[in-house]
């Protein structure tokens, strides 16, 4: 079963949200979390820490992330696992892959004509807003 990450940045203000407007499908043109797959034999903190470096230039010295939520897609022979945490300062972000934004979290998230997901990301803001002492 192919694993995939995706992580979930608070601004240290925690009021914006981490976001990347994607560029190729599934999804194009829609707003997503940054992320990607874990290779075989690679652990997967370890895993998700590569992406967001590789996506933002977040370094685990700017951020602690925590896994909070798994989903298990059977049908599709894969899950995703999904990692937060808030910045420690206020650091520039920068990426090739994807045009990466902040975005408020005051958002309709579950809008799935401008977020991609389904209503996952919606549903991650949510569980995000019990754990992480986030208030909108």
């Amino acid at each position: 079963m192919q694993g995939y990450n995706c992580i979930a940045v608070i601004h240290k203000n925690k009021t914006d949200w981490l976001m990347c407007r994607r560029l190729k499908d599934p999804y194009k043109g829609k707003l997503n979390l940054v992320g990607g797959k874990i290779e075989e034999g690679e652990e997967h903190l370890a895993a998700a820490y590569r992406e967001l470096y590789e996506e933002t230039g977040i370094s685990d010295n700017d951020i602690t992330l925590t896994r909070f939520l798994t989903f298990d897609y059977p049908l599709d022979n894969c899950y995703v696992e999904v990692y937060g945490g808030a910045l420690e300062s206020d650091i520039a972000v920068h990426g090739d892959e994807n045009k990466l934004l902040w975005v408020s979290m005051g958002e309709d998230f579950f809008d799935p004509q401008k977020f991609a997901g389904e209503g996952n990301i919606g549903h991650m803001l949510e569980i995000m807003k019990l754990h992480f002492d986030i208030k909108v």
